[in-house]
């Protein structure tokens, strides 16, 4: 980590094509990688040609077939030692995940803390891999299920999470005894080249096969290579729904396997009951935290009409105390976007906002001046919105909160469930019979349901995923690691007779 760290700063052209001990490039083309923060190229990857994509593939496939074999608590020692390792560079890490997506250095720091965590949580994983025992209807049988692992498994994963995201799907892949080949987003290419050497050094210490670890980079056309690839058993993505859709037709297609967390479109629901001492903090942190580029971002807020002129005003007063600048500033709260396309995209929301009916409460504007050099920074924007326009059942990837109001609790309800997307929701209330409502089968649809906490943020331990366009996959915690491995039903026969199907007799 430590020589890669280096290299950027004395060698700025880098490879962008790894497979576990192995980094070459056989492509003249680069990727530029600049920072939002402010604007300096940090390095230019070569991206990953087709070439060199087949070569990772038959290195990926040959480690397969030396790490199944490798009991699944030895490959967890691999990846306590790889948790180990992150730790030592935590601090920068962090700071590289700061600086080349934008986030601020706490919500960096805390992103290669979800690393550590996922790693401590497949280490135990690693010894609970269980299968069930049944009951024979026929004498003298015993059958049970077992998981085996599916083979080379393919993660894309996108900008706003560049680390964490993948250390979800690998950690459990690798623990389930399956190979990784990530395509990271081509916007952070760097973050995911720095994962590479960490994990490289695991891998030389412990003598372990070349290509359990793999790398790719590049833009879309890398990331259809493994979606066509009858090699890559499954393919797990994160972005947006439009990119999701492409891949689950694509997999599909060939009858692989996909698992798909793409965006999310969440509300919070203020109920008259809530606490506004806790709810306020949660919905602001919500809203602009990673200026708004979570997919569990709180894009809207639903307010019973008793409380939503006290509400308002709590929120234009804590908006007014944001620090906008330098995610680097430990005193900073929002930082850019991750570049100029994404801030073309908040001025596009911000225009339909006002031609859709809207009422601005703060304006949204892209800040200029010292400090603001790249372009990418922008204003937090709170808007007034009727509920079904069009713009409101959109994701828009920028800090940008809707606001509306709610009579009774199941009008709450069917607005917050009237979007195509179902990622994360939550509601504010000290009523029991009213979080029960929420979390009841009436209640949320979405993938994620909290009460008096906030739609951002998730903990390793609970599965994380959603439904309807938000892809219905399931990552991290829980039995999330049952979609890296392939379900297997098995009967013996210890009699000494073939009792067959129906009663039915085979003489010979």
């Amino acid at each position: 980590m430590q020589q890669f760290l280096q290299k950027l700063k004395t060698q700025p052209v880098v490879s962008g094509t790894s497979t576990g001990q192995a980094f070459w490039h056989s492509t003249e083309e680069l990727i530029d990688t600049h920072s939002p923060v402010d604007g300096e190229l940090m390095a230019r990857v070569h991206p990953t040609t087709r070439d060199d994509y087949d070569k990772v593939v038959q290195t990926a496939e040959k480690a397969f077939a030396e790490w199944r074999t490798i009991p699944a608590p030895r490959r967890g020692e691999m990846v306590r030692q790889i948790g180990e390792q992150f730790r030592r560079y935590k601090k920068e890490l962090g700071t590289l995940v700061s600086y080349e997506m934008g986030k601020s250095l706490q919500e960096g720091l805390g992103e290669v803390q979800e690393i550590i965590d996922i790693c401590d949580f497949a280490v135990g994983l690693s010894r609970q891999l269980y299968g069930l025992t049944m009951q024979s209807e026929r004498p003298d049988h015993r059958m049970y299920e077992q998981w085996h692992p599916l083979g080379v498994v393919g993660i894309i994963s996108a900008f706003n999470f560049p680390v964490a995201v993948w250390s979800w799907n690998a950690m459990i892949a690798w623990v389930c005894g399956n190979v990784c080949i990530w395509k990271p987003s081509e916007k952070t290419p760097l973050t995911a080249l720095a994962c590479q050497q960490i994990i490289l050094d695991v891998l030389v210490q412990n003598d372990l096969p070349e290509g359990v670890s793999c790398l790719i980079t590049g833009g879309s056309e890398a990331g259809s290579w493994l979606c066509t690839d009858p090699r890559i058993a499954l393919v797990s993505a994160t972005g947006s729904t439009r990119m999701g859709k492409v891949v689950a037709r694509t997999v599909a297609g060939r009858l692989g396997r996909y698992l798909l967390e793409l965006g999310g479109n969440n509300a919070i629901i203020v109920s008259s009951h809530a606490d506004l001492n806790v709810a306020i903090p949660a919905i602001v942190f919500g809203a602009v935290g990673t200026a708004g580029q979570r997919c569990t971002s709180t894009r809207r807020l639903i307010i019973h009409e008793s409380i939503y002129e006290d509400v308002k005003q709590r929120l234009v007063r804590a908006y007014g105390q944001l620090r906008i600048g330098n995610p680097l500033d430990e005193k900073v709260h929002v930082g850019p976007l991750i570049d100029r396309d994404a801030v073309a995209a908040y001025q596009s929301a911000l225009f339909k906002i006002k031609e859709q009916g809207g009422r601005m409460l703060i304006d949204g504007e892209v800040l200029e001046g010292p400090g603001f050099g790249s372009g990418c920074y922008v204003r937090p924007a709170i808007a007034e919105m009727p509920a079904q326009t069009e713009i409101v059942q959109h994701e828009t990837f920028a800090p940008i909160l809707y606001l509306m109001k709610y009579a009774t609790l199941e009008e709450a309800i069917d607005l917050q469930n009237g979007v195509p997307q179902g990622l994360s929701s939550s509601i504010f209330t000290l009523n029991l019979r009213e979080a029960e409502q929420f979390l009841s089968a009436a209640g949320s649809d979405c993938g994620i349901a909290n009460v008096n906490i906030g739609t951002s943020g998730a903990e390793i331990g609970g599965a994380f995923g959603g439904e309807k366009e938000s892809g219905g996959g399931r990552e991290s915690g829980s039995d999330a690691w049952r979609a890296y491995m392939r379900r297997q039903t098995n009967t013996i026969n210890y009699g000494t007779a073939l009792p067959l199907a129906q009663g039915i007799k085979f003489e010979l």
